[in-house]
């Protein structure tokens, strides 16, 4: 019978969600050895950092990331300028964006001002410029489009600077480090992502 494993870990910026290295980029492959049948459940843009889980339990990915399933994902945003209540609104309410080159209505989310959080600089560095403020949201969201996040500021008019996933329902990063990878119980998993 096949030990179901499931795996945790703090993805760094720059790196791909996958296993090998590619276009320049590390894979996962270089943070840990994990078993060979262990896969990704979603994935985070290279230029993304935070919360990713690994897992061989096939069944997991449907109950997970299905649209119907409409699991909470949460992000800490750091935006160009300071987020005004608008902008915080239309998040909040959805906004029209494009993906693939289609319009798109997000679905309802929460967004709200987020304190500076106590968190390592990111590598690389994001680029800083005297005169231009930023200003820091967390956003929950119901479904997972491409680079979906990154649209949704931008359209709102504050484009994100540094993007970091926290938690997917109550599975959190907490104080995890980048590259930091951590094996976990599948019964405290499901629990703390909500299924079943």
């Amino acid at each position: 019978m096949q030990k179901f494993r499931y795996f945790i870990l703090h993805k760094p910026c720059g790196m791909l969600s996958q296993f090998k290295s590619e276009g320049g980029h590390p894979g996962l492959g270089e943070l840990f050895e994990f078993p060979r049948d262990v896969y990704p459940v979603g994935r985070l843009d290279h230029d993304s950092e935070g919360l990713l889980l690994l897992t061989n339990d096939k069944q997991l990915t449907p109950l997970l990331l299905h649209p119907k399933q409409k699991h909470k994902r949460t992000y800490w945003v750091q935006v160009e300028g300071i987020v005004s209540e608008k902008a915080l609104e239309l998040l909040t309410q959805g906004l029209p964006i494009s993906i693939d080159g289609e319009p798109y209505f997000t679905l309802p989310a929460k967004a709200r001002r987020l304190a500076e959080p106590d968190i390592p600089e990111r590598v690389p560095p994001i680029r800083y410029r005297k005169n231009v403020p930023c200003s820091w949201i967390e956003l929950t969201l119901r479904e997972g489009k491409n680079r979906q996040i990154r649209r949704m500021t931008a359209a709102a008019g504050f484009p994100t600077l540094r993007l970091l996933r926290v938690a997917i329902e109550d599975l959190k990063l907490n104080d995890m480090k980048a590259g930091e990878v951590k094996e976990l119980d599948g019964a405290f998993v499901y629990k703390k992502l909500k299924i079943r």
